[in-house]
């Protein structure tokens, strides 16, 4: 797989400063039905004690399972922020290390900022990455 866009999601839950990426994780792969194979997301942003942190889900060149709508599993990388956006803004921090890791994966896949998308804009009866993450202010402050 050659990504050509980034999905970005919220995981809907409250970030507890552990790792709830083995959760999401354990979901993914224990309880869907059927059980997916790994997580559906390529990369978490989460706060781990003091510190937001990077987490790795699928390999890089794997089709996700973070956006079924439109083929987008298959040509998209999917990003999911640790926290429930549709109740608060998230943390700067979480929201400045998003940037960082968003702007380095459209340099080394060449992908311009009108593909980073929210699922919102492909699946309307969701409101992920949450009502208030700004995606329009975070793709225009992405460079």
């Amino acid at each position: 797989m050659t990504p050509t866009h980034i999905i970005l999601h919220h995981s809907l839950t409250k970030d507890s400063e552990t790792v709830s990426w083995g959760a999401i994780k354990r979901y993914h792969m224990e309880e869907k039905d059927p059980p997916w194979r790994n997580i559906g997301y390529h990369f978490g942003i989460e706060k781990v004690g003091n510190d937001y942190q990077i987490l790795v889900g699928r390999m890089m060149n794997e089709s996700g399972a973070h956006c079924p709508e439109r083929g987008m599993n298959r040509i998209s990388l999917g990003i999911c922020f640790i926290g429930d956006y549709d109740a608060e803004e998230p943390p700067h921090e979480m929201w400045l290390l998003g940037q960082e890791l968003v702007r380095s994966l459209m340099d080394v896949f060449k992908i311009p900022k009108t593909n980073i998308l929210g699922h919102y804009e492909l699946a309307p009866y969701k409101s992920c990455p949450g009502v208030c993450f700004d995606v329009e202010k975070f793709r225009e402050e992405v460079f």
